[in-house]
């Protein structure tokens, strides 16, 4: 089993998918540490990764908020050194029941943009420079297939999805030749707490479960991370599973 000696920041790393991938790339190695917005929660997710013998840690900060960037990747970088690989997971779907476009209030759709573009922006511009300075580094935009289908309801969460997808495409034009490299994952719809806020009658024995997404992810990144174009779009379910 090919181990995975990298420093890794994963954000919304509490639940679901992200908690799937910081329990899957901690076994593997690698040094971890895991935001969310809840202290608690997150302690929790990393407290029993570290009773395994594991290196996990655990951040409290709001990806959205501009003013916990800096102090993120400054404790982040104290517990594992420089980062290798940036997981934008968290990301918010606005109000739920979803409202229709019409319905949206500003506010909802600016709070939306602002977690799921504006704060994997920031992040990325105080990351990737040292990365670039390193010559390497990865960095994972979990995205969704609203980003690239127009469904109703989903309008505030597919826009800054597809603005996500296109932001790391010009981050890869731009950084091409550093060693800092891009991908977008597009895992499917999983059995989560978001999905099912958003759809809240539906049938949910057909999703599939995160931590199987999280395995397809971590096998990727342990041996074909360099195997894509740097600003690819992948989708989790057409990946060797583990």
């Amino acid at each position: 089993m090919n181990r995975i000696d990298k420093s890794i920041l994963i954000t919304g790393a509490s639940r679901g998918l992200g908690l799937a991938l910081m329990n899957g790339l901690a076994r593997r190695g690698a040094r971890v540490v895991g935001v969310a917005r809840h202290a608690a929660e997150m302690e929790t997710v990393a407290e029993a990764l570290r009773w395994e013998g594991l290196e996990a840690h655990a951040l409290a900060y709001d990806v959205g908020d501009k003013e916990a960037i800096y102090p993120m990747v400054g404790a982040a970088t104290a517990l594992v050194g420089p980062l290798d690989v940036l997981v934008h997971n968290a990301s918010t779907l606005g109000p739920t029941p979803l409202p229709l476009l019409l319905d949206t209030a500003c506010e909802d759709l600016q709070r939306v943009l602002e977690v799921n573009v504006v704060g994997p922006f920031r992040l990325t511009k105080v990351v990737a420079g040292n990365m670039a300075v390193r010559g390497k580094g990865l960095v994972m935009h979990i995205t969704s297939d609203a980003a690239v289908s127009a469904y109703p309801r989903w309008g505030a969460y597919g826009v800054s999805k597809a603005a996500l997808e296109h932001l790391g495409r010009v981050w890869a034009a731009e950084l091409e030749g550093t060693g800092v490299r891009f991908v977008s994952v597009d895992p499917g719809e999983m059995d989560t707490r978001m999905y099912r806020d958003a759809v809240p009658d539906g049938d949910y024995s057909q999703l599939s479960r995160p931590e199987a997404v999280a395995a397809r992810l971590v096998e990727w990144v342990a041996w074909r991370s360099e195997s894509v174009p740097s600003g690819a779009r992948l989708e989790a379910a057409k990946l060797e599973a583990a």
